[in-house]
């Protein structure tokens, strides 16, 4: 059996659903978006779902800015009356050392020289007035921006989906593309685990850490691995902590969700696995314990509720790759390294611009798959 779509997204996470939206605006009659779970199942679902402005290279931070304005109005554009639980108490990033806050700061006349994102600098003095309770010590400064926040992941993931299915899309959730047909140089279709066929002209691959296994069915060697990481959530708290805090120094990132609860995270790629594996550890458990508690020692008593893993889709400098390939008709959209959902607005509605032939609002020519092969790298300094 076979049948047709103008589009074929592989994957359904905030990228794909975007990317699937967005095309449906645009007036494409038959696209169809392939999930092999449910829809947020990997990357998305499992991130800590923050939103900001505080990047350091200059594709990012106009990625960003756009996309947090995008946020703010989602659930009205996507008629999504549940709403996508918005958070904006904003970001703080902790410097250690000298060296570390004049990046915070180069960091920052970037942000608001291109985006006017209202970055500032903290002294110590200032840090405690957001959050008395934090642990100073060693501390030389921060760099804060009020209106970065958070979201729930599957409730912005929904939205698109939903606002998709108004417009037409076919979202086939339990699928999976198990191989992509290539003739004369240009894809043809995809092959589902049914055995059925989707003749196409265009595959979008926005399948997170498994996107360099869906590069192979063409013939293409994405430099994209995926990356374990993990997080911790507590019981529900009185509200205290306003704001995302964030350290490069210790690795860590600790906020409280709208219900109450902290979500506390620790980046160990050095320790981590580099597979497929989502499994929670005890050391995990017992690593994170240790580190935020440093940091905040009031919540050494609080009781933990779960955690869980997740995969990271890291590429060698921390960025995405975007855009068109050599495969005619097969596009990207993998990579994020751990920043992808916040994007997840504004790099569907350019994707789809790219897919129809525009010029997108943002130029993303940087994010080429080429760069790997030239060395044009475009490493990203405000990561964990």
């Amino acid at each position: 059996m076979s049948k047709k779509a103008d589009v074929v997204v592989i994957g359904g996470g905030v990228h794909g659903c975007s990317i699937a939206y967005h095309l449906a605006k645009k007036g494409y009659k038959k696209i169809v978006l392939l999930e092999k779970s449910y829809l947020a199942s990997s990357g998305t679902g499992r991130s800590a779902a923050g939103i900001r402005h505080q990047f350091g290279t200059e594709i990012n931070i106009r990625l960003s800015a756009t996309s947090v304005k995008m946020m703010e109005n989602l659930a009205q554009e996507l008629d999504y009356p549940r709403g996508i639980d918005l958070m904006q108490g904003g970001y703080m990033m902790l410097a250690y050392t000298e060296s570390q806050l004049e990046q915070f700061k180069t960091n920052a006349a970037l942000q608001n020289s291109l985006m006017n994102a209202g970055t500032r600098i903290l002294t110590v003095d200032e840090i405690l007035k957001i959050v008395p309770t934090l642990n100073t010590e060693g501390v030389v400064g921060a760099s804060f921006n009020e209106k970065d926040g958070h979201v729930d992941p599957f409730h912005v993931t929904q939205a698109y989906a939903d606002a998709a299915a108004r417009l037409g899309v076919e979202i086939m959730t339990r699928t999976e593309a198990v191989d992509i047909r290539v003739a004369g140089g240009r894809v043809t279709g995809v092959v589902i685990n049914s055995g059925e066929v989707i003749e196409t002209p265009v595959v979008v691959n926005a399948a997170g850490p498994y996107g360099a296994l869906i590069g192979k069915m063409v013939g293409l060697d994405i430099p994209l691995y995926p990356e374990r990481h993990q997080i911790l959530v507590t019981e529900p708290l009185e509200m205290f902590l306003p704001c995302m805090v964030i350290s490069f120094t210790h690795g860590t990132y600790f906020k409280q969700t709208p219900h109450g609860s902290l979500l506390l995270g620790v980046g160990d790629p050095e320790h981590e696995v580099k597979d497929f594996n989502e499994e929670s550890t005890w050391q995990f458990l017992e690593d994170v314990a240790r580190k935020i508690t440093y940091h905040m020692p009031v919540l050494k008593k609080v009781r933990v509720v779960r955690q869980w893993a997740g995969l990271y889709d890291m590429t060698p400098d921390s960025q995405a790759i975007l855009g068109k390939t050599g495969v005619e008709g097969f596009y990207l959209d993998v990579g994020w390294s751990g920043h992808g959902l916040q994007l997840g607005p504004v790099v569907g509605k350019i994707m789809a611009q790219v897919i129809s032939g525009e010029e997108p609002d943002i130029d993303i020519s940087v994010m080429n798959l080429e760069r790997f092969k030239t060395g044009a790298l475009i490493p990203e300094p405000a990561c964990v």
